[in-house]
């Protein structure tokens, strides 16, 4: 019983590092198929989902500049997990364990910013 154990938490570890069979990865570092996106003046918060994991990231809409953003995702009865700095072009990718499991997810650039609320459930 302890070696399956050991075996499937092995497995459960190597599923976010080879992606479920016929996803691609998407050019945000998030694997798994679009689950939300949201937009707002200044960029995209985009939500992704596996089997198992909940990503998200938030992209500007016009790349270049540095400026404060950042994305942060939680699943219910979790802790929030979250990205923030001075980037370019995106904040993130973040993700969280949600099998089963409600998530919310915020992305702001500068002072404009979108939520998803609870989703997924």
């Amino acid at each position: 019983m302890l070696a399956r154990l050991l075996v499937l938490f092995l497995l459960a570890g190597l599923v976010p590092l080879l992606g479920a069979p016929g996803v691609a990865r998407a050019a945000s570092g998030c694997s798994g198929r679009p689950a939300k996106t949201v937009g707002f003046s200044t960029g995209e918060l985009r939500v992704y989902k596996s089997r198992a994991h909940v990503c998200a990231v938030t992209v500007a809409k016009k790349p270049g500049k540095r400026r404060t953003m950042s994305v942060t995702l939680q699943a219910r009865g979790g802790r929030a997990v979250s990205d923030k700095g001075k980037y370019t072009k995106m904040a993130g990718p973040v993700t969280v364990n949600a099998l089963n499991r409600c998530v919310r997810a915020t992305g702001a650039i500068g002072k404009r910013s979108a939520a998803t609320g609870w989703i997924l459930c």
